[in-house]
């Protein structure tokens, strides 16, 4: 074999190796050499050790800033124009109420828990770090959300205002898709399509840099393990029980919810428990959506229901990765010595919130989400490198919380529409019988009973696609 074909297999071999295989033993190794200079800080070549390791790690932190404004633009306008009027009725409006009000409890469950708990606390970044931005009042900040020039906004980096922007052009290219006039729905559907493509290059691009993510991860570790030995282990052991509990406190509000609807929680999670586990394996709720269809038939909820709010929640429905940004935003401004004001909080709720509408199905999704988070309430971006060391760990529970979210919103939904839930005990009609057998056919292929959104199809290709090689998803 020639040399330059060895090189192209080892660097196949690198690609194909799953990605939280190699996040796990960048995060041992940058703990193991970090110690090292640590130990031996006194050496001559320590300090231009060092210096290589903050070049590697600050090109991480730029490739995930870089990747924020393009991610938000793309995939909220893809998963607001996804939910069509006619599809949005009552049943629609309740699935979306009842995933953004879960998603503003989740993270603000993960925020207090967070707040209460300080799992940042004591621990500093090494190096001359960037300082957090100094906020404004939180009346400037609710009014910057509508902006003057949403080009300034990007220069600002604005979040909250693009946000706002792209839910705009979202909703007006749902009614030209929707529209009547033959040429507005022509231009509607074509301008869908360049939307579609655009999520898809930001996922290839997103894919391209969680290949790097080992080396920054292994680089900012090794760089704070350095400066601080092993001080830095407790509050990440910290963060990562902050975020279990919470996602238990939250799976405890299921349950609540459940009985308070008079919902039977023991059938409940006789059949939620195979996509449960089925997403805490994989870390993907999209790639979870054809177990997911199987549980809400075992739960007698009717296809008309669960067709439309599973796609969905894998699309907007993040209440696992909400609970994983509060904390883990607290746990960044704990590291960069910042009390997050009032308007901070609203702020990261808000931001968490609206970020979920599309972004659920994208790997490495709990990550970008943070980045974005971090950058609207003006904290540096050094110490999200941490939080990346132990991703894949916090990635498992939060994807089950999500799955788990979805169940529970579809299960509830179908117990308060006339006809949408049948006794699974019963014996089936032989016209039901035919419609079943043809619904089991349909989540096999990803659609979930009736015709998705097309956001969740491009959530899909992101998130069940890729699965846990790439990284996984919210």
């Amino acid at each position: 074999m020639s040399p330059q074909s060895e090189r192209r297999s080892l660097w196949r071999s690198y690609l194909e190796f799953p990605l939280i295989w190699k996040l796990a033993i960048a995060l041992v190794a940058g703990l193991a050499a970090g110690l090292a200079l640590n130990a031996l800080g006194g050496a001559a070549w320590a300090g231009p050790v060092r210096q290589v390791l903050e070049v590697l790690g600050q090109i991480f932190l730029r490739l995930l800033q870089m990747l924020v404004f393009p991610l938000i633009i793309s995939t909220l306008i893809a998963g607001v124009s996804s939910v069509t009027p006619q599809r949005l009725g009552r049943i629609g409006f309740k699935v979306f109420l009842f995933y953004l009000v879960t998603s503003a409890f989740a993270i603000t469950v993960g925020l207090l828990l967070a707040l209460a708990v300080s799992p940042g606390a004591g621990l500093s970044m090494p190096g001359d770090g960037e300082e957090a931005a100094e906020r404004p009042p939180l009346s400037e900040t609710l009014l910057n959300i509508v902006p003057e020039n949403p080009f300034q906004a990007l220069v600002d980096g604005n979040v909250l205002a693009i946000m706002l922007v792209a839910i705009v052009f979202g909703l007006a290219l749902t009614f030209m898709t929707g529209s009547d006039d033959e040429r507005v729905r022509g231009l509607g559907l074509f301008l869908r399509r360049g939307v579609d493509g655009a999520v898809e290059l930001v996922f290839l691009v997103i894919r391209g840099v969680l290949q790097y993510a080992p080396v920054g991860v292994f680089a900012l570790i090794a760089g704070v393990m350095a400066d601080t030995g092993v001080a830095a282990i407790l509050p990440l052991a910290k963060l990562t029980g902050v975020v279990y509990l919470a996602i238990a406190l939250q799976i405890g509000i299921y349950v609540l919810l459940l009985l308070a609807f008079r919902a039977n929680v023991g059938r409940f999670f006789a059949a939620a428990k195979d996509p449960m586990v089925t997403a805490f394996v994989t870390r993907s709720s999209s790639g979870t959506l054809p177990v997911s269809s199987r549980a809400a038939e075992r739960m007698g909820v009717h296809e008309g229901v669960y067709g439309f709010s599973l796609p969905l929640g894998a699309t907007i429905n993040m209440d696992g990765t909400a609970i994983y940004v509060g904390a883990a935003t607290v746990f960044v401004a704990n590291i960069a010595g910042v009390d997050l004001t009032i308007g901070q909080i609203l702020t990261v709720v808000a931001v968490g919130v609206l970020a979920s509408v599309g972004t659920a199905g994208v790997p490495g999704a709990g990550l970008i989400m943070l980045s974005m988070t971090v950058t609207s309430t003006g904290l540096p971006m050094a110490p999200v490198a941490l939080v990346a060391g132990i991703d894949a760990i916090l990635d498992m529970a939060r994807t089950m919380c999500n799955v788990t979210g979805d169940l529970t919103g579809t299960r509830i939904i179908a117990g308060t529409e006339k006809g949408m839930l049948k006794d699974p005990d019963a014996p089936p009609e032989p016209q039901d019988a035919a419609e079943e057998g043809e619904a089991g056919a349909r989540p096999g292929d990803g659609q979930g009973g009736t015709p998705e959104p097309k956001g969740a199809s491009a959530s899909e290709a992101g998130g069940s696609a890729e699965g846990a090689d790439k990284g996984g998803t919210a």
